[in-house]
């Protein structure tokens, strides 16, 4: 699944969304031949990004101490709920076809949570929820009013309760793997058709975050997996651990381990596959694409980048603090097209398109993300190249549809 899941390339050739994609595309072609004659810009498409991950609330009820998003937990920032509604009702009229609410903080404790969901369910909006679990009730009220294609992942990182609250450090000391997992079946019988899936991010000795030391649970992986499948969740997703670099890219740096990088991986592989024997007809064991890279040895050939981030128009993170162009670089001042209401009104959304073109025109990420592996790099070349092809016109070509409009 990893591999379909993360063929962008793919899901922008599906029919429904290769509109914009064109659209896309011959803007860019436009504004590239209109600057090389030294001509005025081309007026920036109207359009939305496909997808959007949405940080409802910076508010947690956990303390992780392998949190990304560490230094903008529990800040005062909050989205006002009617401007909210309206950005993403406009972003639908223009072509958004997904959101995924996650990051930032915990989404189920964003009050009206799950009517909220319902909400953008009226939008006729895929939806997925990233969750760490803590508020099974408000999940459960959520996922009736989702469907088929729409997804929840819990984060949880380990196969016992030691481990779990150690690593994830819950407000309430009632909270553990056992009392998360008695969810899952409530879930599944409220709304089969929705994925539920477990998280499992990967850490070793030797990451930290901010200084502090990240717990390694590379022993149980496949305790975890043995969780899962028990618990009736439908997969267990496998990562690698991703910290933030000093100029504050979200970054794989494994070399960082506290014994040889090759050992590590050796350890994870060895893990992996004894998880992957637990796999059967209602059970997956997947692996995300970094981890495969990270494998492979080759994660270092994800970060070279295009000077221009294609993805950046066409999927983009909407928080509290205001619109970024990438989860790599959520909250980076640098990475900020707009503020947070940007989308209100069909005004302040033609502002924002201009504000857009200014970041593609300073954002070099070439530079900004010499050090992310990242997720999205062969589509970004891909943009690239049908950019700069010297024919006058180009066609896609359409792919399957999949209905997976989730970047």
């Amino acid at each position: 699944m990893s591999h379909t899941i993360h063929d962008f390339t793919a899901k922008l050739r599906q029919p429904a969304v290769l509109d914009s994609v064109s659209v896309y595309v011959r803007w860019r072609r436009a504004l590239d031949h209109a600057r090389a004659q030294g001509l005025p810009d081309p007026p920036v498409p109207a359009m939305a990004p496909i997808s959007i991950n949405l940080d409802l609330t910076t508010a947690c009820n956990y303390r992780c101490d392998h949190c990304i998003d560490w230094d903008i937990l529990n800040t005062a920032h909050k989205h006002r709920e009617v401007e909210l509604r309206a950005s993403i009702r406009l972003m639908a009229e223009r072509g958004l076809r997904s959101v995924i609410l996650i990051g930032g903080g915990e989404p189920t404790l964003y009050p009206g949570f799950a009517d909220f969901v319902k909400y953008l369910k009226t939008l006729g909006l895929q939806v997925s929820v990233v969750s760490n679990g803590g508020r099974g009730a408000r999940l459960l009220d959520a996922i009736g009013h989702m469907e088929e294609g729409d997804w929840i992942r819990l984060s949880l990182d380990a196969g016992s309760n030691e481990l779990f609250i150690a690593m994830h450090r819950p407000v309430d000391r009632k909270l553990d793997l056992d009392a998360i997992c008695e969810w899952i079946p409530k879930l599944k019988a409220r709304n089969p058709a929705v994925r539920v899936g477990f998280s499992f991010i990967i850490t070793w000795r030797g990451a930290e975050r901010s200084g502090v030391d990240v717990q390694e649970n590379i022993h149980e992986i496949v305790l975890a997996t043995e969780r899962a499948r028990a618990s009736g969740f439908d997969y267990i997703s496998l990562k690698p651990f991703l910290l933030r670099s000093p100029e504050g890219a979200e970054v794989m740096d494994p070399t960082a381990a506290r014994e040889e990088l090759d050992r590590v991986v050796r350890r994870i592989r060895a893990e992996v596959d004894r998880a992957k024997t637990l796999a059967s007809d209602t059970f997956s064991v997947y692996e995300s694409t970094n981890l495969r890279v990270l494998e492979e040895g080759s994660w270092k050939d994800y970060t070279r980048q295009p000077r221009v981030c294609h993805m950046q128009a066409l999927r983009q993170v909407l928080t509290p603090t205001g619109l970024y162009n990438c989860p790599a670089h959520r909250g980076e001042e640098k990475a900020k097209i707009a503020v947070a209401a940007s989308w209100r009104d069909e005004a302040s959304a033609d502002e924002t398109g201009t504000r857009l073109l200014q970041l593609m025109d300073r954002f070099d990420a070439s530079h900004e993300c010499r050090e992310v592996t990242c997720l999205y790099n062969g589509v970004n070349w891909w943009l690239e190249k049908m950019i700069e092809d010297p024919r006058e016109e180009i066609e896609i070509e359409p792919g399957d549809e999949r209905f997976d409009y989730f970047l």
